[in-house]
């Protein structure tokens, strides 16, 4: 029996041994390909951002190529060991793809030379880099999920929310600052201003964008945009469910942040119906606005598809920046009012948010699920309140804004800006400029030219912003509508809100009045601050800029530009405040009380 006894013993360490090599080999491999596509984002990002000579270009070209075959080696056994360990099938799929993927970069510089040269021509040398940085890029993000960080760890979802805008911030900052990315250089201040804006999607800028930024230049803040419309942490926790083979407890709890969901199986299709909802607007967005541009004399169809792009994402992302001097009032585009109206409505469902996006879309599955049941000849399914009483009062509240602030537009405007237009134009202007100020930035109409009544009437519109969960800023929608149902509330001797049969909790009034209060002390101060440092600018035009970088709304009566760097610095602190939310800003750094077991007894105080 001892014989038997040490050959068990044997075969049982020399499988404990190859499982530890093959974990230690699996783990050496995910630290190769982090390490690897994040050396091949900078030295990409040199090769484009510095102007060098052949020699070293040549150097840099050869050095991505040995690091993509040696990435391209990695995935290859990576795949194999996950397959002998038994890995969760998602995370093979997603090896695989991206193997094929890099695969087509190994056969066009070893097999087939001229691949990339035949099919795009000049555009080749753009396209592969592109091509590089978005590939290189999506892998660093899955291992960057995948690491365990013990300072990240520790910190609160939305502790790690905040830094997230200021990490980005940061990074566009000095992307913004590569010497290819703008045609004269720009100053720290004016990258910084032009990356913050971006990311909290506002599009006031210091700078032109259009003659300002190189091709490289629009790309960063483009891309900018995209991520800080959604937020870092969308894409982060997306990567972290999707892609590790371990869904920790951080990364349940980001997704909760973000999602307002409670399983596991929500969070994922809730993050994917976000990226897919976002991708699938913004393709339909470029088609439309592409197609709108075939009869304009812009120039040649590559520039309408960069325009098409690059203004579906800003509309949709309520970012306002545009790749026109004079926005949406350039002379080749400013009668094009289909433009007007695609862009309008990429605005509408970005600021709308994601929540109510999803919650219609059920709706929509449910009525298409019932349909197939009638065709079939089965009865109705009824299922009560798909649409939920949030959905009822964002939807019901964005009709009533735009409404109105079309009418008071027309009232207002229609001897001033409006003068000389049709109905049907004045019509059109009025709905874009009643849409525009709830987050988005794009300008149609010279604000510098509207009466004060008009400027009053579009602060509060930027005030007032957009909806929770949208990508906009502001109070939001539903602040606006509990406050003024807390006043008829109380002034009817009620005790409480009630709206659809359902009663508000405590918990959002009181967001409710936080995020009104904290605005209004956010404004005063930044007015306050701008007045100090720009003393000959007027104060309503401070006042309009100040909103307008608190809504993350980017209109501008002309006063940007023009301000001293510690204004643009307080306008730089408002978009930030205004994006995140200055009662996350709170909630992030205030200690949480935990246990309340006691109560203490009631007393009125004297309001009135």
């Amino acid at each position: 029996m001892r014989p038997i006894y040490y050959i068990k013993e044997f075969a049982f360490q020399i499988r404990k041994f190859f499982k530890a090599a093959l974990t230690f080999l699996i783990h050496f491999l995910s630290n190769l390909v982090f390490f690897i596509s994040f050396c091949t984002i900078l030295i990409t990002i040199y090769r484009s951002g510095f102007p060098i000579d052949l020699k070293i270009s040549n150097f840099i070209e050869g050095s991505i190529l040995w690091l993509q075959i040696i990435l391209w080696l990695a995935f290859l056994i990576r795949i194999i060991l996950y397959i002998q360990h038994r890995e969760i099938k998602r995370i093979i799929i997603v090896e695989f793809i991206i193997l094929l993927i890099l695969s087509v970069f190994v056969v066009e510089h070893f097999l087939i030379p001229d691949m990339f040269e035949n099919w795009f021509g000049k555009a080749e040398h753009f396209l592969e880099t592109l091509y590089i940085i978005i590939i290189n890029l999506v892998v660093f993000l899955i291992e960057f999920s995948k690491k365990r960080i013990s300072f990240l760890t520790s910190l609160k979802p939305s502790v790690l929310f905040l830094l997230s805008f200021i990490f980005l911030i940061l990074v566009g900052a000095l992307l913004l600052m590569l010497p290819a990315a703008t045609t004269h250089g720009i100053s720290i201040t004016n990258a910084f201003f032009t990356s913050t804006s971006a990311v909290c999607v506002t599009g006031l800028t210091p700078i032109d964008t259009a003659t300002s930024f190189t091709f490289l230049g629009k790309i960063i803040i483009i891309a900018l945009i995209q991520i800080g419309g959604l937020g870092i942490m969308t894409f982060t926790t997306f990567f972290g469910l999707f892609f590790s083979p371990v869904s920790t407890f951080r990364n349940f709890m980001m997704a909760k942040e973000i999602t307002n969901t409670n399983t596991f199986s929500e969070m994922s299709k809730t993050l994917m119906k976000i990226l897919l909802f976002t991708f699938t607007l913004e393709a339909a967005g470029t088609f439309f606005i592409w197609l709108s541009l075939q009869n304009e004399h812009v120039a040649t169809s590559f520039d309408n598809f960069k325009f098409a792009v690059f203004h579906s994402i800003s509309a949709f992302c309520n970012a306002g920046f545009s790749t026109k001097s004079m926005n949406l009032m350039d002379p080749t585009i400013i009668n094009n009012y289909f433009i007007q109206f695609v862009i309008a409505f990429l605005i509408i469902l970005g600021g709308i948010g994601f929540p109510i996006l999803l919650n219609y879309y059920k709706l929509m599955k449910h009525h298409l699920f019932n349909l197939g049941r009638l065709l079939k000849g089965k009865k109705y399914l009824y299922k009560p309140r798909i649409i939920n009483v949030n959905s009822r009062i964002v939807v019901f509240t964005t009709l009533i804004l735009i409404l109105t602030g079309m009418g008071f537009f027309i009232l207002f405007e229609n001897n001033n800006v409006l003068q000389g237009h049709s109905w049907v134009e004045k019509i059109a202007i009025a709905f874009f400029a009643s849409v525009t100020p709830r987050t988005a930035g794009f300008n149609a109409i010279d604000y510098s030219q509207i009466l004060p009544i008009t400027a009053l009437l579009t602060i509060f519109l930027m005030w007032v912003g957009a909806s929770p969960g949208g990508t906009g800023g502001g109070i939001k929608t539903s602040s606006l509508v509990i406050a003024i149902m807390n006043v008829f509330s109380f002034a009817r001797g009620k005790s409480r809100i009630e709206i659809s049969r359902r009663e508000i909790s405590t918990t959002s009034i009181g967001k409710a009045f936080a995020a009104i209060l904290l605005s209004i002390a956010v404004l005063g101060i930044a007015i306050m601050l701008i007045s100090v440092f720009n003393p000959d600018i007027d104060i309503l035009r401070v006042a309009f800029e100040c909103f307008s970088a608190y809504g993350t709304v980017g209109l501008s009566m002309g006063v940007t530009p023009h301000l001293c760097d510690a204004s643009k610095w307080v306008l730089i602190v408002t978009m930030y405040l205004g994006r995140i939310g200055t009662f996350t800003l709170f909630v992030a750094f205030l200690h949480q009380v935990r246990n309340m077991k006691y109560k203490y007894p009631v007393e009125e105080i004297n309001i009135n």
